[in-house]
């Protein structure tokens, strides 16, 4: 690449970070090419930024060259987000990772967009506090991620996703302007809610540098309930009538018999055979109200179909529950390693609908199907076992997964609940958001980022863009 990506001189990134924060031999770059989605494209150079000055300074010289610009945390995500198919520099927002203010009298926490969301969990519980959202990798996922695909995690049941846990940012458009959405506190009308707006947007509108966290005090007590039933659709009843009760779990997770069945040498708890469905609930609160609020949910949960009910007695029983939950996905990557997932969202009331649905299209296409997730917010993902090598399971897995779409829409579904769009879905889009609507949000995209430069090809349909 000589001293040149592009148009862009390397000489001048270099002076704006530091010579030892540029990245180009292809060798270094790749691993920047490519997220959990596996899909991967070469970026033309790499670059690290610490602090937001220089996140500014990259977005203006990107911007006078016309060079596409892709903010990256930690490559989690799924849905290729921050694959750069455009080439173009990958701005790597993994340094900056300070927590810069933690309130605890005002409930908030200000940190930097690398810093993981373990990172802020264990920063906020030293005060009694958290942050809500709890994605399964939280452990290695940072907040910048987070924010960018709104992700949210079991809790989001009770407690809501980035977006109603985030009172303000601080963020680079496009053009290299910075902007300071939202607020301090946990009223503010004032001007459009662009925090929202941004939140979700996958890097697409600006690039996020340091996020305002509204913090929950952490509740007195937590019960864990298994509840085992004999096929999906009565556990899908009970999720249904769980909900419509008025003690609301703070995660309700759900596993079909595909789910069980994969995970039943990684936990301890003995799963009868006939089980075809099991939930994991969680409730919490004042202690003196724990024993009630258990009484509901299994009072809630005892549906014809429910072979058992049980509260965890400790934290060890508790905790087996949820490494059985946790243990899903890497046991489904060792099983199918190009397995299809895929995070839809349904109203609560039509899980049983969806479920039952999902296991036809699973028999007419001749598709292995493993349904688990977030039942308490109709948030099912919905894993296709597939063999990429095959040519002809692929063809059949991808008519499978048009049909899933179909279906979840007409059940007045969503076609992403926390993973995004990314470059999977986008061509999906068009088909949940209408013309008018699509065409809004290329104005505002034009408006946020006049040249097109922040992660260009994303989220939404080739054509409508």
């Amino acid at each position: 690449m000589g001293g040149h990506v592009r148009h862009v001189d390397l000489d001048r990134l270099r002076d704006i970070v530091g010579a030892d924060q540029v990245c180009y031999e292809a060798a270094d770059c790749w691993p920047y090419g490519y997220d959990n989605s596996k899909l991967h494209a070469l970026p033309e150079a790499v670059v690290f930024a610490i602090d937001h000055e220089q996140v500014v300074a990259i977005t203006r010289l990107c911007y006078d060259a016309r060079i596409p610009l892709i903010a990256r945390g930690r490559g989690t995500g799924t849905t290729g987000a921050t694959v750069p198919t455009a080439g173009g520099i990958v701005l790597s927002l993994e340094r900056m990772n300070r927590i810069v203010e933690v309130d605890a009298g005002n409930r908030y926490i200000v940190c930097e967009p690398g810093v993981t969301n373990q990172e802020i969990q264990d920063a906020a519980g030293r005060t009694g506090f958290f942050w809500p959202p709890d994605p399964t990798s939280a452990a290695f996922c940072s907040i910048g991620g987070n924010l960018a695909y709104n992700s949210a995690g079991p809790r989001a049941v009770k407690y809501g996703t980035p977006r109603e846990n985030t009172l303000g940012l601080r963020a680079v458009t496009g053009n290299g302007e910075t902007i300071r959405t939202g607020v301090y506190t946990t009223k503010g009308v004032v001007g459009y809610d662009l925090t929202r707006l941004l939140i979700g947007s996958e890097g697409t509108l600006a690039t996020i540098t340091e996020a305002t966290l509204r913090l929950t005090p952490k509740a007195e007590a937590v019960a864990t309930i298994e509840a085992l039933f004999r096929d999906i659709e009565s556990a899908a009843e009970a999720v249904a009538r769980i909900m419509a009760q008025p003690i609301t779990p703070c995660a309700l997770e759900f596993m079909d018999k595909s789910a069980i069945d994969m995970v039943r040498h990684h936990t301890e708890i003995e799963i009868p055979a006939e089980a075809g469905a099991l939930l994991i609930i969680e409730v919490d609160g004042p202690a003196s109200l724990m024993e009630e609020a258990c009484r509901a949910i299994s009072d809630a949960a005892s549906v014809d179909g429910l072979l058992r009910i049980k509260t965890a007695t400790d934290r060890r029983e508790a905790g087996r529950l949820w490494h059985m939950r946790k243990a899903l996905s890497p046991a489904l990557r060792t099983v199918a390693p190009g397995k299809i997932n895929e995070d839809v969202v349904v109203p609560v009331s039509r899980i049983p609908e969806l479920i039952a649905r999902l296991e036809a299209l699973g028999k007419r296409f001749g598709i292995r199907i493993v349904n688990f997730g977030h039942a308490g917010n109709g948030n099912i993902h919905v894993n296709l076992l597939v063999n990429p090598n095959d040519a002809a399971e692929m063809k059949r897995a991808h008519e499978c997964l048009d049909a899933v779409f179909e279906t979840v829409l007409t059940l007045r579904g969503t076609l992403s609940g926390e993973h995004g769009v990314g470059l999977v879905k986008k061509e999906y889009v068009g088909r949940e958001l209408d013309r008018e609507s699509l065409a809004i949000m290329r104005d505002i995209k034009a408006r946020f980022d006049p040249h097109n430069i922040l992660n260009p090809g994303k989220m939404f349909p080739t054509e409508a863009m």
